[in-house]
């Protein structure tokens, strides 16, 4: 399914959202500009090494600089190639902005910074002696949607499921569509440590921590005002009625 649109009101400009999608296409229109092998340098230094952080032996004996830490950051901002950029830009312009419309500005940069940098952790946790470069924005990402799923369960999402090449078009609830893309991370991020070799590719359990920690903290950078309902948090139980009704 590839989520097309999704059908929530805002009531503010989401200038974190599109400055942060601004920054994004400015750094991978720089990173696109360098010959190969300056780039796959530019992914090492800056990029997510796990055995960097978990072996600064390892890191001095290939010539790695200080500031391993400062990664968390800047590999949020790098991507390997226009799908993997233009895939985690589309998703946070279709959920950024009710997200941060219901926790602010400033606390939106800082969840959203703050689920990439879980991610990270979670991802050196399951594959501590990496050495293979981790970047993009979708750990941190992924928590923008966990936040989502829990704030907004209800909302209608118009997603877009090829079939051969007919494309079919649905409207479902984000409970739906969120559910079946967390699930489909959790498979696949289990079928990864079944496969023998270096670790690469998707990140997919970087994608499972993100996504739980937006899911477990957003509340702890709510901004308290007036929802977007009375019952904008919909109790999960209502949820469940909902999806019964529906499918009936």
């Amino acid at each position: 399914m590839i989520p097309l649109q999704d059908i929530l009101p805002r009531r503010t400009v989401p200038l974190v959202t599109w400055g942060l999608i601004a920054v994004n296409t400015l750094v991978f229109l720089f990173e696109i500009a360098l010959p190969q092998p300056q780039r796959e340098l530019l992914f090492h230094y800056l990029g997510l090494i796990p055995a960097r952080i978990t072996d600064p032996e390892w890191a001095k004996l290939h010539g790695f600089p200080p500031g391993a830490y400062l990664t968390f950051f800047t590999h949020l901002f790098l991507h390997g190639g226009w799908v993997h950029f233009l895939g985690n830009m589309w998703t946070l312009w279709i959920f950024g902005d009710n997200v941060e419309d219901r926790l602010g500005h400033v606390r939106f940069l800082f969840f959203y910074l703050f689920c990439g940098i879980a991610a990270a952790l979670v991802h050196i946790y399951i594959h501590p002696l990496s050495t293979v470069p981790t970047i993009g924005a979708s750990g941190a990402i992924s928590g923008v949607l966990g936040a989502y799923l829990v704030m907004f369960p209800l909302a209608r999402v118009i997603v877009m499921v090829p079939i051969f090449i007919i494309p079919f078009f649905f409207e479902i609830p984000a409970i739906v569509y969120l559910g079946y893309w967390y699930l489909i991370q959790i498979f696949s991020g289990t079928l990864s440590l079944a496969l023998p070799g270096e670790v690469g590719g998707v990140a997919w359990w970087a994608h499972v921590g993100g996504f739980l920690a937006g899911v477990l903290t957003h509340r702890l950078f709510y901004q308290k005002r007036r929802s977007y309902f009375k019952d904008e948090e919909v109790p999960w139980g209502a949820v469940i009625s909902y999806i019964d009704r529906i499918n009936r």
